[in-house]
């Protein structure tokens, strides 16, 4: 029998599994090409990643290129191994 309590809360938002997804496959993604990618708005991307970080699944680096602003993003070791145990429980919940 499967527990759903391995599931993990943080990433039930398609969001958020979005952007763990991206991290997984890629180093370091910038703010703009993650907007793009996900086809979402800055407000949802800053919120949804705001909550990862604060749970230390990924981190966030603020720099300037030049005169302008750049935020990047890349998942963190826990951040991978929760993500890894979430695909996990979904896939015994869907019997692979």
């Amino acid at each position: 029998m499967l527990n759903i309590n391995k599931l993990n809360k943080e990433f039930e938002s398609r969001v958020r599994l979005g952007i763990m997804s991206v991290l997984m496959v890629n180093e370091w993604v910038d703010f703009t090409e993650m907007k793009n990618l996900l086809e979402i708005t800055d407000g949802n991307l800053a919120s949804h990643s705001a909550a990862l970080e604060k749970s230390k699944f990924i981190e966030v680096k603020k720099e300037f290129v030049g005169k302008k602003p750049r935020t990047s993003y890349r998942v963190t070791e826990s951040g991978k191994e929760a993500f890894r145990e979430h695909l996990s429980g979904l896939e015994k919940l869907l019997g692979k």
